[in-house]
């Protein structure tokens, strides 16, 4: 899997500051940006974040390119809505040989590799067969399997991006694409480190877990460590009554 940010807005973190600051203002944007200093924009991300008036965060937007990928991954993918979508088109690019992907339980069990491997290119000859009878590519595609990798372009905005981490970045989400999801949450935390600060499954970013009786039991051993933490001896006191910072 291959995932690279093309493009963003050039200083995401600063428009979403001077939205949020613009509600509140009498003054126009051009005075705003003058006036703000790095730590006002950073005190207001977080209010923002922690308020949840994420509205202004729709001004920031980001833009990626990934490959070798499946489709397995782009149908769960294009559920997220608010967003846009470039994917290759199967009805114009012709698939002979097609790349695969191949889930990391199937590639452990010999067996299983050996039986998969056997039905895409068993899919592969159909498809070219079909094709050598004059069947349209757009209608021989039909054959294909959903480990047929593909590429595709992903637009979202900071606010979009936020939930789809809370979602997918969860170790209940199908393994392909939480890798994406944390593989875009580390390009993002590159260039805009404070709007993506608590970004990720609401286990790490809130304290809680909305997986019901689904849970993994991560939120369990979170909470221990955090107590753990907070009741442990500060350093130099041995009445073990201390508490950490």
């Amino acid at each position: 899997m291959k995932v690279r940010l093309m493009s963003r807005t050039p200083d995401p973190e600063r428009a979403v500051a001077l939205a949020a600051r613009l509600c509140y203002s009498p003054v126009g944007v051009d005075e705003l940006e003058e006036r703000m200093s790095r730590d006002e924009m950073a005190r207001l991300i977080r209010s923002v974040l922690r308020m949840g008036h994420h509205s202004t965060l729709e001004h920031a937007s980001f833009e990626f390119a990934v490959e070798g990928v499946s489709r397995t991954l782009t149908h769960q993918l294009v559920r997220h809505r608010l967003a846009s979508y470039s994917q290759q088109s199967q009805r114009y690019v012709t698939m002979k040989d097609f790349p695969y992907v191949v889930p990391p339980s199937v590639r452990r069990a010999p067996a299983a590799l050996a039986a998969f491997e056997d039905a895409m290119a068993k899919a592969g000859g159909v498809y070219e067969e079909l094709m050598r009878l004059g069947v349209h590519k757009e209608d021989a595609r039909y054959v294909l399997p959903n480990a047929a990798e593909t590429k595709i372009v992903i637009t979202m905005n900071a606010r979009a991006l936020l939930h789809f981490f809370e979602l997918r970045c969860c170790t209940r989400a199908q393994w392909e694409i939480r890798t994406l999801a944390y593989r875009m949450l580390k390009e993002v935390k590159e260039v805009a480190p404070l709007l993506f600060e608590k970004a990720g499954p609401p286990c790490t970013s809130l304290g809680q877990c909305r997986e019901g009786k689904l849970s993994c039991g991560r939120i369990k051993r979170l909470k221990r460590e955090r107590l753990d933490f907070v009741t442990a001896p500060v350093e130099g006191r041995d009445d073990g009554q201390g508490r950490g910072e």
